[in-house]
């Protein structure tokens, strides 16, 4: 089998409520995704998804995904896409760094492995673990009083897993975490996410101001330093996220007991099959995880319960479906929220069939 023609298309993802707001004023209303193709001259094409949140969050952004593709497609063309390794060694000579252009290659691959075996990705990766996946819900940066109807509105439709956009004013965050906690269960989880938007004494008197709370604190601070130091003056359960994009961090983190949750997106390690190494290490050190990517649509919400699914249920801490959170659906059969949890497809590959309708025309064609 070959790779013979590798194509990405642009499409827009408009959020439902309109605008997703987190630290330092940042904000998307409308996301750009790139949705790449992968052809073979056996008639089978895979596909994956890329969608940078917003060229200000990490070093991605929309236009460098269709741009790096331009730079590796080539080399890729008369590669057997079933050899993962060999394929992501391929990418890494052709381009160096830039991870999450080739996230959505990678992914591709894994969806034309699943076809060409008749197995679904999470079995390829691991086995399927449980029946179904929990789901958190990001609540976008507001004032206390919205953020917390909000969690109580979403956590009528069966939400128990909730993160928090904060990392703005400490005493405004303080306050979004308290009212936040007040109307949850004792079962429910709470994370507070800065997203690297507090400096390290902003993050120290919010943890002193909620020591009595039940509440999880993620990258309060832009380094790692900075969140090492905060991590060893509060006894909170810890969850690292930016700081954490290679399997030599990861190792540096657990060495440091920098983190009791990790959080591993999809692009951010490349895509699913460095996302896996990652994701194996932490089990064997015994390491929870949020498994997701930084934003997408159905094919992204499609990868991310492959990964999740195929993970021992005890070590996933959470996951999230993008898909529900925009008002463009551009896959049939991607996993749909039921009730706060989801499921991978049992179909071979991701289990999803592309609307080419909504695709459109492409905006890269590598041949």
């Amino acid at each position: 089998m070959k790779i013979t023609r590798i194509s990405a298309y642009r499409v827009e993802l408009p959020l439902r409520e309109g605008s997703y707001k987190w630290s330092g004023g940042k904000s998307v209303s409308v996301f750009d995704s790139t949705v790449v193709g992968v052809e073979t001259d056996t008639g089978l094409v895979g596909y994956g998804e890329v969608c940078p949140l917003g060229p200000f969050y990490l070093p991605a952004y929309a236009e460098g995904v269709r741009a790096g593709l331009r730079e590796i497609g080539p080399h890729l063309i008369g590669f057997d896409p079933r050899e993962l390794v060999k394929l992501n060694q391929r990418m890494d000579a052709a381009l160096q760094g830039h991870p999450y252009v080739k996230s959505g290659i990678d992914i591709a691959c894994w969806d034309i492995l699943g076809k060409a075996t008749g197995l679904p990705v999470c079995v390829l990766m691991g086995g399927r673990f449980g029946e179904r996946i929990r789901l958190y819900r990001a609540i976008s940066q507001e004032s206390p009083e919205a953020m917390a109807k909000k969690v109580a509105g979403y956590r009528a439709e069966g939400y128990t897993r909730f993160q928090l956009k904060v990392g703005g004013d400490p005493d405004t965050d303080i306050e979004r975490i308290q009212a936040v906690r007040s109307m949850l269960l004792p079962t429910d989880r709470l994370v507070a996410d800065a997203n690297t938007g507090w400096t390290q004494h902003e993050a120290l008197r919010v943890a002193r101001a909620v020591r009595d709370i039940d509440v999880y604190l993620e990258q309060p601070c832009l380094s790692y330093f900075e969140c090492l130091a905060v991590r060893r003056h509060t006894d909170h359960p810890f969850v690292l996220d930016e700081n954490v994009d290679s399997l030599d961090m990861l190792l540096r983190a657990r060495a440091d007991s920098a983190m009791d949750v990790v959080n591993l997106k999809i692009s951010k390690f490349g895509g699913l099959t460095k996302t896996k190494q990652a994701r194996d290490l932490c089990v064997s050190m015994g390491i929870a995880m949020t498994l997701e990517d930084s934003w997408g649509g159905d094919i992204t919400t499609a990868a991310i319960a492959h990964l999740a699914h195929s993970t021992p249920e005890e070590f996933r801490f959470t996951s999230t479906d993008f898909n529900s959170y925009v008002t463009v659906s551009t896959a049939a059969g991607a996993p749909q929220r039921e009730n706060g949890f989801m499921a991978a497809s049992p179909l071979p590959g991701l289990g999803i069939e592309p609307r080419m309708s909504v695709l459109g025309k492409r905006a890269v064609e590598i041949t």
